[in-house]
């Protein structure tokens, strides 16, 4: 099963995406941590991709297409994958297409997650993140038991740059600009499944495997 978890920032994509993972047995390809671990590792495309992601801007076309198109080619991506963050243009859209095509393969489904703006800002301004192990907190609903230190691993937490009010705004009002017309784009071929995101892991789950067919 290949499968698109389409939504603005905050609005629970990895969360959920971390249990489609367990459940579908599909690896998921999450274009925002491969980006930084390629700004990490300083390679070509996270250099380029840094200057837009730190002012809340979507990286280009070409960038995300190429950094797709070599991961849809690995040994782990033969029986499915599950795309986080990608496709979020049309030409995007366009592009995962052909890929697939050119593989004999087809998108199945696009999950568009629906959420309050208002409750995004908040989510989103007041999240924390691992820097070692990557787990997520948040200053009021998810604190840590230790202040600065996360649950998981030990690791220090931190805000990141783009999770201020500012760029939270900024990003909130790129992405419906930019990406509204990708929901079109694949209502018209019958393969959007709007689902609500608010409420409960599990709650939210079991809506997304519905909205695929696959029993919860």
């Amino acid at each position: 099963m290949i499968i698109a978890l389409f939504g603005p920032p905050g609005s629970g994509k990895g969360t959920q995406a971390k249990s489609l993972v367990s459940t579908l047995s599909i690896p998921q390809l999450s274009t925002g941590d491969m980006l930084r671990e390629s700004i990490k590792a300083a390679l070509p495309i996270g250099l380029q991709a840094k200057s837009f992601m730190s002012q809340g801007q979507l990286v280009p076309d070409n960038l995300m297409i190429e950094l797709i198109r070599e991961r849809i080619s690995a040994p782990d991506c033969l029986k499915g994958f599950m795309l986080d963050g990608f496709p979020r243009t049309v030409a995007q859209a366009e592009a995962l297409d052909n890929m697939l095509g050119g593989l004999s393969k087809r998108l199945d489904a696009v999950v568009s997650f629906k959420v309050d703006e208002k409750a995004l800002v908040e989510r989103l301004s007041g999240r924390l993140v691992c820097l070692a192990c990557g787990s997520s907190f948040h200053e009021t609903h998810k604190p840590t038991k230790i202040q600065g230190l996360c649950d998981n691993c030990g690791g220090v937490v931190s805000k990141r740059d783009d999770d201020s009010p500012e760029v939270v705004m900024t990003r909130l009002r790129t992405f419906t600009s930019s990406t509204a017309p990708v929901e079109e784009f694949y209502r018209l071929k019958g393969k959007l499944r709007v689902v609500n995101a608010f409420g409960e892991e599990k709650e939210v789950l079991s809506r997304i495997l519905g909205a695929i067919g696959f029993p919860s």
